[in-house]
This record gives structure tokens, C-alpha cells and sequence, in this order.
């Protein structure tokens, strides 16, 4: 199989990444359509007998960042959360659990909710989410376990009363609402 073929053949599980990254279709498509770009252009950077997908989700989840730093955004508030616009599948899951869980997946920090793609949704193992983020297997572990807890809390007692109820976690004390933060 030729190199082409196989970045061919990882474009519906990068989709599936950016769709999950930026809750947005259209960015996500694009994400995908510049990583492709970008993984054809430096083919002679990838290493033979390496891991190909995490090669290739490293180089979204850079342009990812790279394009939030472009817009400057920081944080979303509540009310134009990307959940918010999308909409559940029919068929074998019902769409209320769905929007809880992207609702609550969207809850966490991005480093969490990172992991837990790459590994949960993706199928990584540590070792290629430690490569593709380019942290420690150690951090890896201990983000995919706080994301994990993050989820269950908000999953079971709801955000009214896990970490995205208002209160910093841990201190008791009224958090602010999250906004959308531009740089001058």
C-alpha cells in the first residue's frame, strides 16, 4: 500500500478526532483536509515502521492548536459551547444520552478531554497518546484518570452538581462563568 493510500485510509478516524476537538463540521473537515495536506507534503518526515495514525493525529491536534491561537479563543462560555449546535444520531444510542455525554465531554479541560479521545474513542495506547501530545506516559495516565472521574461525576450527578455547577473544584468557592476570551 502506498503511503497516499494509507493517509487515505486514516481520514475517517481523523475526522471523527476534529469532529470531537471542535465540535464544529466544518472546521473539523478542514482540520482534516490541512492535516492531510501536510502529512502528503513531509512524507519524507514520517519514519518508516512507525505508527502512522498517531504521526497523523499529532499533526491535527498541532494545527488544531495553531488555529486556536489564530482566534484567539480561550474558553467558551455555556450558552455557544459547541454541543450545543449538535445534533444526536438516530438510531442505536438515544439522543439525550448522546447530548449528555457530549455535553459533559465538552465539560472538561482540553488536556482531559484529549487523552481521554485518543485513547477511549481512538484506541492509543499510552505510549502513542504520549507520542501524539508529547507528554509523559505517566501524564497520559493521570489526565485519561482525572477525565474519567470528570465524566463519571458529571455523567451521574449531572453538571448541577459535578465540577461544571459554578464551584472550583475542590474549594468550595463560586467559579465564574467561562466566555469567550479574545487577545488584543
Amino acid at each position: 500500500m502506498t503511503f497516499e493510500a494509507e493517509v487515505i485510509a486514516w481520514l475517517p478516524q481523523l475526522r471523527r478526532y476534529a469532529r470531537a476537538l471542535t465540535g464544529d463540521r466544518a472546521w473539523a473537515d478542514d482540520l482534516v483536509q490541512d492535516t492531510a495536506e501536510r502529512a502528503l507534503a513531509r512524507w519524507s518526515a514520517f519514519r518508516p515502521n512507525s505508527n502512522l495514525r498517531a504521526w497523523l493525529l499529532t499533526i491535527l491536534r498541532h494545527l488544531y492548536i495553531d488555529q486556536l491561537r489564530g482566534r484567539r479563543e480561550i474558553a467558551v462560555d455555556d450558552e455557544s459551547a459547541p454541543w450545543r449546535n449538535l445534533e444526536a444520531p438516530h438510531g442505536e444510542v438515544d439522543g439525550l444520552v448522546l447530548r449528555d455525554l457530549q455535553r459533559a465531554l465538552y465539560c472538561l479541560p482540553v488536556e482531559q478531554r484529549e487523552v481521554l479521545l485518543l485513547v477511549g474513542v481512538e484506541e492509543l495506547s499510552y505510549q502513542e497518546a504520549s507520542s501524539a501530545l508529547g507528554v509523559p506516559i505517566g501524564t497520559i495516565m493521570s489526565r485519561l484518570s482525572r477525565a474519567r472521574e470528570h465524566m463519571r461525576v458529571l455523567l451521574t450527578e449531572g453538571p448541577a452538581q459535578g465540577a461544571a455547577q459554578g464551584s472550583a473544584p475542590g474549594t468550595g468557592r463560586k467559579a465564574p462563568p467561562l466566555k469567550v476570551v479574545r487577545n488584543p
